[in-house]
Formats: structure tokens, sequence, C-alpha cells
């Protein structure tokens, strides 16, 4: 290569820098173009010292060992937490419990389970089973409508009882439908007579579901078993007053005399009908003794005790808010006023 091409290579060489093989101020030359005074020579020594300094600052930087350390450390926790909640959510779906629907990739009208809980999971529920929903009649309005000790549950099973019996007298069973759609309104001791030998318990219900079916019940229960029921619907007409009295409510406060020579005494006793809107309170006088009737979703209820028989029915007064008498059963027409 000619000198003139060799200063062409490296630009910014000054000619003045002296000839081939030689230096300003002298020396031994070490080559050509060598020298670290000579402009070859300055260039390349230029030329490693900008590689070097480029290197290093292209170099990667040391690793952030602690970062790492931290990050990974975080990551297995958020992980731990993860898996948590999936084992917590998994115990709050019962064993044997499914989400059925369609996958996006399964044929039509297949269904696929898209959710489930391992029915060997041991993690323990998180929430008790709620608790079944109530299957017997509501109870009456106040205390005093469950008397001689019995309990709203064994009223509830007299109530049971007898719509089974309803059922193997041969009607439907459904006619009377289910003890949930009833509500207690009277329960008392039951005193044996001629006609119905035997000691048990009278149940006295009213049907609220569907509350158009107005259905009343009397039902007589003996040793846990219905021997005797009387279903009717309401009384109530255009030419009956502000009280009705239940037209059947006789079953309750007399005794049928065929063979024996009087009543069966002390003698638990009942009255039952209904009322309008007009009424504030009922009173029912048997025998000696008057007992104001509760008053119970426009049913009213009566009981008492008899220590003398008698021959007047209960004589039933209804009294508006203000006191005044709106109904007396000595002067309606359609109530039995004395007893046969």
């Amino acid at each position: 290569m000619s000198r003139d091409e060799n200063e062409g290579m490296y630009e910014g060489w000054d000619p003045s820098w002296g000839s081939k093989g030689s230096k300003p101020g002298g020396g031994t030359p070490s080559g050509p173009g060598l020298d670290g005074h000579s402009a070859p020579g300055r260039f390349e020594a230029q030329l490693r010292e900008l590689l070097a300094e480029d290197a290093y600052a292209i170099a990667p930087s040391p690793a952030p060992c602690a970062t790492i350390q931290r990050q990974g450390r975080t990551g297995s926790r958020r992980r731990a937490a993860a898996t948590g909640v999936v084992l917590v959510t998994l115990a709050a779906v019962p064993a044997g419990a499914y989400a059925f629907g369609r996958a996006d990739d399964s044929p039509a009208g297949a269904d696929t389970v898209v959710g489930t809980a391992s029915p060997t999971s041991s993690a323990p529920p998180t929430s008790a089973p709620p608790s079944p929903s109530p299957s017997g009649p509501a109870g009456p309005a106040t205390p005093g409508q469950l008397v001689d000790g019995i309990t709203l549950s064994e009223a509830a099973d007299g109530l049971e009882a007898c719509i089974a019996y309803n059922g193997d007298l041969g009607f439907s069973h459904s006619d009377l439908g289910t003890a949930a759609d009833y509500r207690v309104l009277l329960a008392m001791n039951s005193t044996g007579d001629d006609n119905a030998p035997g000691d048990g318990m009278f149940v006295v219900a009213v049907r609220e579901k569907p509350k158009q079916e107005q259905t009343r019940l009397i039902c007589n229960v003996k040793d846990g078993k219905a021997s005797g029921i009387n279903i009717s619907g309401s009384d109530a007409g255009p030419d009956t007053g502000h009280v009705v009295p239940d037209m059947n409510g006789g079953k309750l406060y007399k005794q049928t005399i065929i063979t024996s020579n009087g009543w069966k005494l002390p003698f638990r006793w009942g009255s039952i009908g209904t009322f309008d809107s007009s009424v504030a309170k009922v009173t029912v006088t048997y025998g000696s003794s008057t007992s104001e009737a509760a008053l119970d979703h426009g049913w009213f209820a009566a009981t008492g005790i008899l220590e003398q028989q008698v021959t007047a029915a209960p004589r039933i007064k209804g009294y508006d808010a203000a006191g005044k008498l709106v109904y007396d059963s000595n002067q309606d027409k359609f109530y039995a006023k004395t007893l046969s």
C-alpha cells in the first residue's frame, strides 16, 4: 500500500509527524505505522481505548440478587395465599354439589360439569346447612287458645292425623292440603260421651293457604289417632250479623246423652265463629260464667269449664270499639239457642 493510500485511511494524519521509519523527536522505529507516537499508532491506541470504554459501557449490570430473592419470596407468598383462597372456596361448596352448563367446545345439548367440589376434600364446611323449612301449622294468636297443657306441637300432630284420616275415608288427600296450610285456632281436651266414647283432644284449625279456601276443621284425636273430623267453610252470608257462630260448634260445647244419666263433669267446652271489622270484643256466657273470646284473624275462640249440666247453648255477644253491643246470639234467628 502506498503512503498516500495509507494516509487516506487515517483521517487527521499529519505528514509532519515524519516519514516512514521515523517519528518526531527521533527514536528507533518499531515498524511501519505501529509506533505509539506515529499517526497510525496513536489512532490505534485511541481506538483501543474507545473500544474498551464502549465495552465497559454496554456490559450488563451486576445481577440484583437481593431484589430477585425478595421478589421470589413475595411470589411464593402470593401463590400460597391464592392456593389458600382456592381451598377455602372449595370447602364452601358441599361435597357432591355440581354446577352444570355447556362448555364452549362441548357438543350442542351436552351437559358438562364446569365446577365441582372434591368429594374427598378434608376441608371443613364454612357454614352449617340451612334448617329445613317449617312443615307444621301456624300457632294461634294468644297462648290461651292452647289449654289443658296441649302444646302447639301436639296440636300439629293431631291436625296431621286428621288430614290423613280424611284421606282414609276415601276423600282426596289434597282436598284438605297439608298441616302447613293451617293455623291452629283452639286446642283443648275432649270428654267422651254416648255418641263418641273415650276422652281425647279437640283441635280446631283454619286453612290460610290459599286464603280463599276458608276451610275450618274440628278434629277429634284419641290415643294419637283421629277418631272424628268435621269440615265446613265460612258461615257468613248476606243475612248474618256482625258475629257468626260456627254452625257445627256444638261439637265443642255439648255432650250426647243416649244411655247415660247425664254429662261427665267437670266439662271443658269451646265456642268458635267469625266476626267482621266492626267488632272489637266478643264474650261467651255458658252456664254461670262468662269468658272473653280471643280474636284471631277474623275468627273468635272461647273456652271454659262447666261444673254443672246445662240446657241452654252458649250466649255470644259482640261489641264495637266504643263498647256498643252490635251482636247478640239471642237475637240471631240462625243460632240454636237450646241444646238438643
